[in-house]
């Protein structure tokens, strides 16, 4: 059975890999030159099981409007005409009900720790490797209120079948050293150390030429412009190459891993999927000073920012924006990741060389992805995960082509089946 995935980002490499290893012949189509290369390209690098709740929560409401107006806001609202913006900020409203949040961070939960297994088992048998780290994630509380929450948050996860632990000050700075600096400004913190980091582009190029290895097509500088229905099946992807020709390529099977992008292709077959481009930024530069830049990755709660150790590289990413499909570099919201930096490690990082990036995370208003089937028996979905996408890539993925061999699989998670 020849499958073809639309889309070369972590979501769509890891599908093609665990449908080649379970014995489909694998096609991959994707606009850009190779794999990774938008919203996998420079995301925060974390793999971060410990942290399953959703941007949709109780206290979102409120902090969304106590951020209103404010250019360096974690979360900035730009309204605009686009009905589906007002759809999707109306369904995010919703699932912010107590009692969604728990449901969602619940499912979310599950299918971290499967993918987390998946992405281990998928290291140990390529041996692939991608500026890893398998040191965990410290979690950052700037103010004794925010820290006050980190014993519930360890409680809760623990609930969950997920380990993290409470640190004071003193043992947040035994953990990564490089925060002695600002220890005074440190609350406290909450030590995950069965989480990961690494660079999700260089894992998806190095898993997509193990791929072209054994056989897989790849259609590269070729954009989907619409998917064809003949008596309810789709019979093909309508294409367009480099040099402007069309043309039209066809399997038994499709896989829509085009993140947000999907919803615009599905929605002329009467498909309307709850996905929205949530864009977010990032800063990389390389390391000037060794032993001032961290070696652990590390979430700071109050800024909602996050920080990965790359090689000799430092990632810093955060912030969430929705503006559409728009993907413009704003100062306003990349000056506070260089701020952050400078404030809590300078002199780590050579400020000359910072390269700013900006990607588009496909939102569901949960922020549950959508894998399974779809309206068309031969269509299926792996797409919608948001902050999400590199913690969940793996298991999305082998989860999906479970699902393809009518099996269900062992995760207590609302997939479409």
């Amino acid at each position: 059975m020849h499958v073809m995935v639309l889309g070369a980002g972590i979501t769509g490499v890891t599908t093609a890999w665990y449908l080649q290893q379970a014995g489909f012949e694998v096609s991959m189509v994707d606009r850009q030159s190779g794999a990774g290369l938008e919203t996998s390209y420079a995301n925060g690098g974390q793999i971060s099981i410990s942290h399953p709740e959703p941007w949709a929560n109780p206290a979102a409401p409120m902090q969304v409007l106590r951020w209103l107006g404010c250019e360096d806001a974690p979360l900035r609202f730009r309204p605009t005409r686009d009905p589906a913006q007002w759809r999707w900020a109306l369904a995010f409203l919703r699932e912010c009900l107590p009692w969604r949040t728990r449901r969602n961070t619940a499912a979310i939960a599950a299918l971290a720790v499967w993918s987390g297994r998946c992405l281990a088992a998928l290291r140990d048998t390529t041996g692939l490797q991608y500026e890893q780290r398998t040191r965990g994630i410290l979690h950052l509380f700037n103010t004794t209120a925010e820290f006050a929450q980190a014993f519930h948050r360890a409680a809760q996860l623990a609930g969950l079948g997920i380990e993290a632990r409470v640190c004071n000050t003193a043992e947040c700075v035994a953990i990564e050293p490089a925060l002695a600096a600002r220890q005074n400004a440190l609350a406290g913190g909450l030590y995950a150390e069965g989480d990961e980091s690494g660079d999700a582009h260089v894992f998806s190029r190095l898993l997509t030429e193990r791929l072209a290895q054994a056989g897989a097509h790849l259609h590269w500088n070729t954009r989907i412009q619409q998917l064809r229905c003949d008596n309810g099946l789709i019979s093909g992807v309508n294409v367009l190459d480099a040099a402007g020709h069309k043309g039209r390529l066809s399997a038994d099977a499709y896989v829509v891993c085009l993140g947000s992008h999907g919803a615009p292709l599905l929605a002329p077959l009467g498909m309307r999927v709850p996905i929205y481009p949530v864009k977010g930024y990032s800063i990389t530069a390389p390391i000037a000073d060794p032993k001032r830049a961290p070696e652990v990755s590390l979430t700071d709660e109050s800024r909602r920012i996050v920080c990965s150790r790359l090689g000799e590289r430092l990632r810093v990413a955060g912030t969430a924006e929705l503006n559409g499909f728009d993907t413009t570099l704003r100062a306003e919201r990349i000056r506070p990741l260089t701020d952050w930096v400078q404030l809590n490690f300078p002199g780590a990082i050579d400020d000359a060389q910072v390269t700013p990036w900006a990607g588009l995370r496909p939102a569901t208003p949960g922020n549950l992805p959508l894998i399974g089937t779809s309206a068309c028996p031969n269509l299926w979905l792996n797409t919608g995960h948001g902050t999400l996408g590199w913690t969940l890539a793996c298991g999305s993925a082998a989860a999906l082509v479970q699902l393809m061999r009518g099996v269900r699989p062992a995760i207590a998670y609302p997939f479409r089946d």
